[in-house]
């Protein structure tokens, strides 16, 4: 799985904003932008994106700016990145219970739908909150805690 910038970014961005989310404070796109180093003109897409999705909501003004919507135990990282990208697995442009082949590939579909699945696992699981507590969910902790998982292989 490829996690793009956009993505990458989106999650950056809403993290800053949970962090502020007990402030009751919004956050201008320039102190997100900032603070995660992301670029401003790409910030703005990805707040759109998200506002979009009602995971984020905004005012305009020079008392404006960008709130969390939903509480940031609510939010997964799946939420975030589906917001910006999409559906979190797709095989050619296609989701992978529609993907079919035929002859010694008649079932890698069902490799493409479990991989879909072990992505779930980690990014439904685990909320801005987690991330920013530290405390993510048990199994992906685990899955952390296995020197396996930092071989670059």
């Amino acid at each position: 799985m490829k996690i793009s910038a956009k993505a990458e970014y989106a999650v950056r961005a809403a993290l800053e904003l949970a962090a502020a989310a007990g402030s009751g404070a919004p956050l201008k796109a320039e102190a997100i932008s900032r603070a995660q180093e992301i670029p401003a003109k790409f910030l703005e897409s990805i707040l759109l994106d998200l506002r979009r999705a009602d995971l984020v909501r905004s005012q305009r003004g020079a008392v404006g700016g960008y709130w969390m919507a939903k509480e940031i135990s609510e939010v997964t990282i799946a939420d975030v990145i589906r917001a910006v990208d999409g559906p979190l697995a797709y095989v050619r442009g296609e989701r992978p219970e529609q993907v079919e082949y035929a002859g010694a590939a008649e079932h890698l579909a069902g490799v493409w739908v479990a991989l879909r699945a072990s992505i779930r696992a980690v990014l439904e699981t685990t909320t801005l909150a987690d991330v920013l507590e530290g405390s993510l969910p048990d199994p992906v902790r685990m899955l952390v805690a296995d020197p396996e998982s930092w071989a670059p292989h």
